[in-house]
């Protein structure tokens, strides 16, 4: 029933097609304008009008074919869903640069919807014959510049979230005070979805004129005017991603992305060796950033000093990198799970507290409670935490995870292979462990890391991307590699790190086979010393990490005995 009309995008064959055509107009259309490395996708009820202005503009009417899907039982809510579909698509294939704003990427039920969206594939088939997609569905879905594309249709509660510190900031741009907002959430709420999503929208109104035919689904229109254009005139906003992998990921994305660009995308140091102030810094995985201590390479240490020395006048080992940030930005904006830090140099719990706190009382604290990466919700996040931490006899019950694939295996082998196989059938499953076996590659390549039941495997060769990395399938990942990502199966090693005390009924920390030595270590230039219950916290917050990765499915092998037979009934369901 759809039908797919490929026109030259210019007024004479616009007009020609308009005339002849009785769907042009009073009649709701998806279209697609492309050119070069470059892609629109819009819907209108009038498409003869609509060509008109885009061809009337800078930017749009250099474009030079435009493809646009007339379908006789087509209507508002389908196009719009549709709209949506080819944008996210487009974005995460990365073959053309996207000119929307990301602001109309809706994500709405309506009547029949299954029925409509089994055409959407159909329609983004043919249009890959002509050659606009690179790549299938399900490999675009897999991608990082999929999943880490500002182009998503926020849950209420994540939209929710943006709107208020949209509105407080512009508030506070104007009175001329500044501010600090947190959102917080459990892992896969999205708040690295938010984080991006805030740069393109901030980036957005700064750079661009309303535009000419707005959906006015989206609840960001109105701060698409002059007046908060004028209020973000010339800003120096970016993004502070922690983790070296992630970051790598987004300045990828950064760079497919109109008003971004990679340089945006900054580390904590990058942030504090600059020698001009930020308007706003929007902080991903905030609970990531340092307090004073050993860094991993010596030069980095000795920056984390002269950076200290430059912004407060002394070397004061109580500054963190937060402070840092919150000297070098009038406002920032602070993605944060205290339940994510994973080394003793990450952002202590005295420091995050008071945080915390003071936005409270500011009303600046956001919370996101829908979850959107594993499929069997919000309750599994919660009862994973709560297994792995609960003492003696509080563990909880196993509740219903629906077909969320959670199984236990006794022979690691055999989880492998079951990875493997989710791999070979939907991609993107990959084998995570605990920090609990040397990393003897990482000076004699060709030896293995961990033998376990016949295995003999090797760590993650790269700490950037690595889950997109050539050899990822045949390694074991690392908490520093898969942090902030998504994979759809997640096979998790717990190794001999932890152990169980019979006597007390819970998980201990055992030092001896924990290899992260700075995951271990004492704060000597603070004076802090770590107890073993101490770093227990710090694993137990890891081991929740990789466990709430997989979308589909999480497996699960314990490697010390006693443990095993401890956990086996909360992972099995016996």
């Amino acid at each position: 029933m759809s039908k797919i009309h490929v026109l030259p995008f210019d007024d004479a064959s616009m007009r020609l097609w308009a005339a002849g055509n009785p769907r042009a107009s009073n009649w709701p259309v998806v279209y697609t304008l492309e050119g070069g490395s470059e892609v629109y996708v819009g819907e209108t009820l009038n498409m003869a009008a609509r060509a008109r202005q885009h061809l009337a503009n800078a930017e749009r009417g250099k474009l030079e074919r435009a493809h646009v899907v007339v379908d006789e039982t087509f209507h508002k809510s389908a196009c719009l869903d549709l709209e949506s579909f080819l944008i996210r698509l487009f974005s995460g294939d990365a073959a053309r640069t996207v000119l929307n704003r990301n602001t109309g990427i809706v994500d709405a039920d309506y009547y029949r919807r299954p029925d409509y969206q089994a055409r959407f594939d159909a329609i983004f088939d043919e249009l890959r014959s002509r050659g606009l997609f690179t790549r299938s569905i399900p490999e675009i879905r897999n991608s990082d510049l999929f999943k880490l594309s500002p182009f998503k249709a926020l849950t209420d509660d994540q939209a929710a979230a943006t709107v208020s510190i949209v509105e407080s900031l512009f508030d506070d741009l104007e009175q001329g005070v500044e501010s600090t907002s947190i959102v917080q959430g459990h892992p896969g709420t999205g708040k690295t979805i938010v984080a991006i999503y805030l740069v393109k929208l901030l980036a957005d109104i700064a750079a661009e004129e309303r535009d000419e035919d707005p959906s006015g689904e989206s609840v960001f229109d109105d701060f698409f005017t002059e007046g908060h254009r004028a209020l973000l005139a010339s800003p120096r906003i970016a993004l502070v991603v922690p983790q070296q992998s992630l970051r790598a990921s987004i300045r990828r994305v950064f760079k497919h992305t109109p008003n971004l660009d990679p340089s945006m995308v900054l580390s904590p140091f990058q942030v504090g060796h600059s020698t001009e102030r930020f308007d706003v810094l929007v902080v991903d995985e905030a609970h990531r950033l340092s307090q004073r201590a050993a860094q991993a390479v010596g030069v980095q240490t000795r920056d984390f000093r002269l950076i200290t020395e430059r912004l407060f006048g002394v070397d004061d080992h109580e500054r963190s990198q937060l402070d840092w940030i919150e000297a070098q930005a009038a406002h920032r904006i602070l993605m944060l799970d205290e339940l994510q830090a994973v080394r003793p140099a990450d952002l202590p719990a005295d420091v995050v507290g008071p945080l915390v706190q003071r936005a409270e009382v500011d009303g600046r604290v956001h919370r996101l409670a829908t979850q959107m990466r594993v499929a069997a919700g919000t309750d599994y996040v919660q009862y994973v935490r709560d297994v792995l931490s609960a003492e003696e006899d509080d563990r909880p019950t196993r509740p219903d995870f629906g077909e969320y694939d959670l199984r236990f295996f006794d022979d690691a082998a055999e989880m492998r292979a079951a990875i493997l196989a989710r791999d070979d059938e939907v991609g993107l499953s990959r084998l995570l462990a605990g920090y609990a076996w040397k990393w003897r590659s990482s000076r004699d390549r060709a030896a293995a890391d961990i033998e376990l039941d016949g295995l003999s495997l090797q760590w993650n060769r790269t700490a950037t991307e690595w889950i997109r990395s050539k050899t990822s399938r045949e390694e074991v990942g690392s908490i520093h590699t898969v942090q902030g990502y998504d994979l759809n199966y997640a096979g998790v090693l717990i190794g001999r790190d932890l152990g169980w005390d019979p006597e007390h009924q819970r998980i201990i920390f055992c030092r001896d086979h924990y290899f992260d030595s700075r995951g271990k270590a004492n704060n000597n230039i603070r004076g802090i010393a770590y107890s073993d219950e101490d770093v227990r916290t710090f694993v137990l917050n890891i081991y929740a990490v990789l466990l709430t990765r997989g979308i589909r499915g999480t497996y699960v092998h314990v490697v010390d005995p006693q443990l095993r037979r401890a956990l086996r009934p909360h992972f099995t369901g016996s």
